[in-house]
């Protein structure tokens, strides 16, 4: 990875501000090592990589919490288009750790708020009140119940209008069963755009027969590792298709 990541020109975090994108559209791609080897030679001189303290591909930690009913598992699960999802990220290189909550609206806009945190104590004033301001649910019952772990790679097109994100290494921890799932090759791409402005990647997807395919972190790793009591009724093909990736 490292050596294919070289030939990019490189972007800073400060220089990143003006594609914060925090209200804007997604669109997630799912391959495997192999494709993504393919994309990233293709894309070398119509993106730059973001570096971090001289590093380009980054570990991230992070912990879903839900309701004891699950209910933005069940929200996004039922086809809901009007959802939330509440995660801490930790940014393993600096220590960094942000609470944050996504509402994604019925014209599937995401919206993100988020406030730095030392831990994910739901005690605590500040975070009640940030939570009591952007999430719809009960603070009293949250809980933790998905923790994942993987490595990113971030790009920027040279325009400035979008970011693509370029997860590997991922692996599920379930907090309440205690179950891991590691997805060995499979690679999860997000393009994150304000709009439907041009995007350089999409014709290097389409080339490379790359389609776009919705993947939750939340949902997927709740599914995978084996919370019986959750359905999977509507995740039941792409469960299939993530398996062909992962046992390639």
């Amino acid at each position: 990875m490292d050596e294919l990541l070289k030939p990019f020109e490189t972007i800073t975090l400060e220089e990143m501000k003006s594609v914060k994108l925090m209200n804007r559209t997604d669109t997630k791609f799912v391959t495997n090592t192999s494709k993504l080897y393919q994309l990233l030679k293709m894309a070398q001189q119509d993106y730059y990589v973001q570096v971090i303290d001289g590093e380009r591909n980054l570990d991230y930690d992070t912990t879903y919490f839900d309701t004891t009913a699950f209910d933005m598992y069940n929200m996004h699960q039922s086809g809901h288009l009007n959802r939330q999802k509440i995660r801490f990220r930790t940014y393993c290189i600096n220590h960094l750790q942000f609470m944050e909550v996504k509402t994604k609206n019925n014209h599937g806009r995401t919206k993100k708020k988020r406030i730095e945190v030392s831990d994910m104590d739901l005690n605590d004033e500040e975070k009640r009140q940030f939570l009591h301001k952007h999430l719809r649910y009960d603070v009293e019952k949250l809980q933790p119940v998905l923790s994942n772990h993987f490595s990113r790679v971030t790009l920027v097109n040279k325009g400035m209008t979008e970011r693509l994100t370029i997860d590997t290494g991922l692996i599920f921890h379930n907090v309440l069963n205690g179950s891991d799932k590691d997805m060995g090759q499979l690679v999860v791409i997000e393009l994150k755009r304000d709009g439907l402005v041009y995007s350089p990647v999409l014709q290097m997807l389409r080339q490379l027969r790359i389609q776009p395919h919705g993947f939750s972190k939340y949902c997927m790793g709740s599914a995978l590792t084996g919370q019986d009591h959750l359905p999977v009724n509507r995740f039941k093909c792409k469960l299939i298709e993530i398996n062909k990736l992962v046992n390639q």
